[in-house]
């Protein structure tokens, strides 16, 4: 059974879509999504520096795009998709690009709310200096406690022993000097703010206003959330979810739960992939796994493809 998985904020790197425009359809849709979001999501994607691209009201619209138009190009109709996928994930603001690949909102429609996500999170940021730190290694059990006495959210619990914190400057600050024990190293993630905590409550406010004008369509493909892992059959509830999800911590671990218990064989990861491959071949061992970080990667996913869709 294949997986199809989207990433994640600080996947995106300077130029990273330069190789796929000239792939049939890529520019176009590029260019059809930026004069709907007001933002030229080719340029970003492959003349924008690192600076520019981690602004998070730059990055999100411009990892869903590339995650859209990448994942089309494994499939010589997009029809294809719902029928040799057998389940799809996004990891949180992956998570938009999971639901329109899965048929709950159009394409335009994603970029669209992912825009208005991604301008109310760098609002909501901006109130206090916050942002993110991923743990390797240590115990859950000992980390979360651990974090939460130093007033840090758990935000993305990834498995494969990855840990997220968030809060502000100071505290991670002081997590870099009282590391839980267990945890080999600590290191500062390329995100402007605490995301999936508390700070974000506003931008959950305005998502929240922003999506009533949206009529979802159910999945298509067996839709994992971000929340608690589980499998959800209901466009509106995948709507809420992706509104709500912005405040409360990523579940990455119970996805990868899911999967397993689904039956999975192979995991694709859409452009820019890596972050996710790289943590199912801890979780998952048998798995096959495959990231497109370019079209050069296309060959082999379509040959996953057949031997597991």
């Amino acid at each position: 059974m294949l997986v199809l998985v989207a990433p994640g904020q600080g996947a995106q790197t300077p130029g990273f879509l330069s190789a796929w425009l000239d792939f049939p359809g890529v520019r176009g849709a590029l260019e059809a999504w930026s004069d709907a979001v007001g933002l030229d999501l080719i340029r970003y994607g492959t003349e924008a520096d690192a600076e520019e691209i981690r602004d998070t009201a730059v990055a999100q619209p411009l990892l869903v795009a590339a995650g859209l138009a990448s994942a089309y190009t494994l499939f010589d109709d997009p029809a294809e998709l719902p029928r040799k996928v057998g389940a799809i994930a996004g990891h949180s603001v992956g998570e938009f690009t999971a639901a329109s690949l899965a048929g709950v909102l159009p394409h335009e429609e994603a970029v669209r709310l992912v825009r208005t996500r991604g301008l109310a999170m760098a609002e909501a940021a901006a109130v206090t200096e916050t942002g993110m730190a991923a743990l390797l290694g240590g115990d859950p059990e000992v980390t979360v406690p651990h974090l939460e006495k130093l007033g840090l959210t758990p935000a993305n619990i990834n498995g494969a022993g990855q840990i997220v914190a968030a809060g502000t400057k100071e505290q991670l600050a002081a997590l870099e000097a009282d590391k839980p024990e267990g945890v080999r190293k600590v290191v500062a993630l390329k995100v402007a703010g605490a995301f999936h905590t508390h700070h974000m409550a506003p931008a959950v406010d305005t998502l929240a206003k922003a999506a009533e004008a949206l009529t979802p369509g159910d999945p298509q493909v067996s839709y994992v959330s971000n929340k608690d892992g589980r499998s959800v059959a209901a466009g509106t509830e995948v709507l809420d979810r992706l509104v709500g999800q912005v405040a409360n911590p990523v579940r990455w671990d119970l996805c990868m739960e899911t999967f397993k218990e689904l039956g999975v064989t192979a995991l694709i990861e859409v452009c820019p992939g890596g972050t996710l491959t790289g943590l199912a071949k801890r979780a998952l061992p048998g798995v096959k796994t495959l990231a497109l970080k370019s079209p050069a990667d296309l060959d082999a996913a379509r040959e996953l493809i057949a031997e597991h869709a």
